[in-house]
């Protein structure tokens, strides 16, 4: 699947199933009535979709993501600097911090991600 792109009612179900998976379908429904005020049919139906796309399983009343939660975000991710910024990460970052400071620690972890890239792509 090369298409991770969740819609927002998708995207918080998903990440009900993956803080709670294996979840029982019935138990699922009540998380969402008691988080985002959705009855059960609209619970299932989101359940249906997404187990057609491949993201979800629901197995004897069991669902559980095929769909991991860093690769919906590695697509996400990619997707909005594609779109926004022509596919710059530096004009992406550029944006995100023009208005705002990074900590010590949080430079440092970047840097280190960047070291760690250089290191794996040459």
């Amino acid at each position: 699947m090369e298409d991770y792109k969740l819609f927002d009612a998708e995207y918080r179900l998903m990440d009900l199933v993956w803080r709670e998976e294996p979840v029982n379908s019935t138990q699922l429904s009540r998380l969402c009535l008691d988080q985002f005020g959705w009855k059960k049919s609209t619970t299932f139906n989101l359940i249906r979709k997404l187990a057609g796309r491949g993201f979800l399983q629901n197995e004897a009343a069991t669902v559980t993501a095929l769909v991991k939660r860093e690769q919906v975000r590695q697509y996400e991710s990619e997707a909005v600097v594609e779109r926004a910024f022509g596919g710059s990460l530096p004009a992406f970052v550029a944006a995100f911090l023009s208005d705002r400071t990074i900590s010590p620690a949080e430079a440092e972890e970047l840097r280190r991600m960047i070291e760690e890239s250089e290191e794996r792509h040459g």
